[in-house]
């Protein structure tokens, strides 16, 4: 059994990845201009701004038009993802990697773009706070994390988002639920996620590199991320994300009362079948 500062360990070496991915130029998705431009051949402008300004479910988009520009976004991300690099204009060069494989990090950034847009065009707040800070807050990193999970398969990294995706949509939430992320209910899964995907770095990535962990078609600092790696990865989270209540047409964040009193947090749990449920990891597969 691995020890507490084996697991931390772990867990800090996916969040130093996850960290200088989520700097590459290009990575982060500003949510507004996306919206805008994912929904403007089938919504009116009045539906685009409220989309804008509460979520494509509250506007009240039908499922079939979110699954549209879900499913474009994801063949335009596996499309931008073949052949470019990201690493092009770094801030600091390469030193900025520092002891972080720079095909690594272009890897992960390709999954944090196709993660931000499926995020939001499935009604999650912004997941950057826009305060110009490159740093990401605790609460981006945990939510970051649970996603990456879901794509590579780690099945409790489901549970997490769910369980996300309920606070905000019951309680009067425009962002990320910090506390629960970050200290609450939520941050145990997130930690366990971290450190498993750490392990499966660690094993499969920093041991016998992305090539031989992921069967791409070229090597992934020649720009080899393929339709046979990253279209099902963004896929899984995809349909995970179509799953929840918060995408429904219609579902809108509850007002607050007179009194400001929120409305209590119910977490509904996802049922997924046994056949359909992934392995521990698509990693450990390789």
């Amino acid at each position: 059994m691995a020890s507490t500062q084996e697991i931390e360990h772990s867990g800090s070496k996916f969040s130093q990845v996850l960290d200088v991915a989520a700097k590459l130029p290009g990575v982060r998705i500003n949510r507004a201009a996306y919206l805008r431009v994912a929904l403007k051949r089938h919504c009116t402008e009045e539906q685009i701004e409220r989309a804008i300004s509460e979520s494509p479910a509250a506007a009240g988009i039908p499922l079939k038009i979110i699954a549209e520009a879900a499913n474009t976004s994801v063949a335009y991300e596996t499309s931008k993802a073949t052949g470019i690099s990201t690493l092009a204009g770094i801030p600091g060069g390469l030193a900025m990697i520092g002891t972080v494989p720079a095909d690594m990090a272009q890897y992960i950034g390709h999954m944090l773009r196709v993660a931000q847009k499926l995020a939001y065009i499935y009604s999650w707040p912004d997941l950057f706070a826009d305060d110009g800070d490159d740093e990401m807050d605790e609460a981006t990193e945990s939510i970051l994390t649970l996603f990456v999970g879901v794509m590579v398969g780690v099945q409790f990294a489901q549970s997490g988002v769910t369980k996300v995706s309920a606070i905000i949509a019951a309680q009067v939430v425009k962002k990320l639920p910090q506390q629960a992320l970050t200290k609450g209910l939520i941050y145990p899964i997130v930690k366990k996620v971290a450190s498993f995907l750490g392990v499966a770095m660690t094993k499969k990535l920093f041991a016998s590199g992305i090539a031989k962990a992921i069967p791409v078609l070229g090597a992934v600092l020649s720009g080899g991320l393929t339709l046979g790696t990253f279209l099902p990865m963004s896929k899984k989270l995809q349909k995970h994300l179509a799953s929840l209540e918060l995408t429904k047409p219609g579902h809108r964040r509850d007002e607050a009362d007179a009194s400001g009193e929120v409305v209590p947090l119910v977490v509904v749990e996802e049922c997924v079948n046994d056949a359909e449920r992934p392995g521990p990891t698509d990693l450990d597969a390789a």
